[in-house]
């Protein structure tokens, strides 16, 4: 129980570090293009809140939660290494470039993105009781959503940098 909670509080910390990191480094936050910054930060100023006490909380309601939070975790990494150039360090696949950050930016990112990535598949297990599994493959048959949508929001982004350059990471515009 107690490894479900950490792990289920990590894939939501995990979540809610990349979408900081990306909107610090001026690339936008998650479903931003679709939203505006409004609605996207009402979005997951309602997700991180739910999601954060679900990981904390027993019974159907939360396993469901955090299967779902799990399941978009695996696939919200997946889509990074599907859509950007990655190379092994050290065994590890890492990001070579993403969505518009510089070279300097990439180590803390992929550390973000692993340490998401292994809260969420720490977190699956939860998932393997009845009336939750399906929510943790819900969760990852998001793939193709997010991926289309990451696709999008990087064509948006470089547009928005063209557009209004000082409230835009440089290097979308590179």
């Amino acid at each position: 129980m107690r490894l479900r909670r950490l792990a289920a509080l990590g894939s939501a910390l995990g979540l809610l570090a990349h979408n900081a990191f990306e909107t610090r480094a001026g690339v936008g936050l998650v479903f931003e293009p679709f939203l505006g910054r409004r609605g996207a930060c009402a979005l997951w100023g309602a997700y991180f809140p739910a999601m954060l006490a679900a990981a904390t909380r027993d019974g159907e309601l939360a396993r469901r939660l955090t299967a779902l939070s799990a399941g978009i975790g695996v696939s919200g990494v997946a889509v990074h290494f599907k859509a950007w150039p990655w190379s092994l360090h050290n065994g590890l696949p890492m990001l070579d470039e993403a969505e518009g950050l510089r070279e300097d930016q990439l180590p803390a990112y992929n550390a973000v993105l692993w340490f998401w990535l292994v809260c969420s598949v720490l977190s699956l297990p939860a998932a393997n009781r009845p009336g939750a599994r399906r929510f943790a493959l819900a969760g990852m048959l998001n793939f193709p959503i997010l991926l289309a949508s990451a696709k999008h929001h990087f064509r948006w982004a470089r547009e928005q940098a063209e557009q209004e350059p000082e409230r835009w990471s440089p290097a979308l515009r590179e």
